[in-house]
């Protein structure tokens, strides 16, 4: 749970939301309509700010009570501070206070509908606490925003929800269309070879395998497959190349010994 946090915090947008400001009395106002910026913020908003990327390094650093009470003063300073709730309610998951997420991130998205970076983070939230046949349309809506910068992300995380919905048809829809966004978006391709290779469609299976291997990525659960599909193919010689680097990098893995064994379809 720790890692998968870390991960949703790393992709928090930690700025204010910008807001559409009109009318006679607005900053800066000539009539027209305009995003905030920083020099719009009020004291209060500033201090809320400073509050929140506190607690953010609280939070890395592991104190995680130190970081809830940055938060407690942020909110105190700014109520409707959306990424304040967002980073609280990452902190309660990894804390295990599931219940006391759910709250925030739904606050969090309340008071900035159109975040998508929160809507994707609540996505993976609801993905990884049993309610994975929720999630899909929060990332949805994600893919609709026109300033997520992180499409492959989204539909990857899309895939991988829909494989626990058993939704084979629909996770490689969004395997496809998150290497499409990015070519080298290693977990997509690694799900797409695996799909590939429980088919039987080795071929294809060493495709995605081939370019996750030109790009350096060794992890045990590739190179394993990449053997598998070798050995399926019978390219003896990429075989055992390939279980040069498992020996050498995984030699306590099961992976190894399964090889050992012969066993390739455990």
């Amino acid at each position: 749970m720790k890692n998968t946090v870390s991960l949703l915090l790393v992709s928090l947008l930690v700025t204010l939301a910008g807001c559409v400001v009109t009318g006679p009395g607005a900053p800066g106002s000539s009539g027209q309509a305009e995003l905030a910026t920083a020099s719009d913020r009020t004291d209060n908003q500033r201090r809320a700010q400073i509050r929140l990327e506190l607690a953010i390094n609280y939070y890395q650093q592991g104190q995680l009570p130190v970081a809830l009470d940055e938060l407690k003063q942020a909110l105190l300073s700014d109520p409707n501070l959306s990424d304040a709730y967002s980073v609280r309610a990452l902190i309660y998951m990894n804390m295990g206070e599931i219940k006391l997420a759910d709250d925030n991130f739904r606050t969090a998205i309340r008071l900035a509908p159109n975040n998508p970076e929160l809507t994707s983070n609540y996505g993976w939230y609801l993905c990884q606490n049993g309610r994975a046949a929720e999630s899909i349309a929060y990332f949805e809506a994600t893919l609709k925003s026109r300033t997520y910068q992180e499409p492959s992300k989204a539909l990857n995380n899309a895939g991988l929800c829909s494989l626990k919905l058993n939704d084979e048809a629909a996770a490689e829809r969004y395997f496809k269309q998150a290497f499409q966004f990015d070519p080298n978006n290693a977990s997509a391709m690694l799900s797409l070879a695996n799909m590939h290779y429980n088919r039987r469609e080795y071929e294809r299976a060493q495709f995605y395998t081939g370019r996750l291997l030109k790009a350096d990525v060794l992890s045990v659960e590739v190179l394993w497959l990449a053997i598998r599909t070798e050995h399926k193919l019978g390219n003896r010689t990429a075989e055992n190349s390939l279980v040069t680097q498992l020996r050498r990098r995984y030699p306590a893995s099961n992976e190894f010994a399964a090889y050992q064994r012969g066993a390739f379809d455990e």
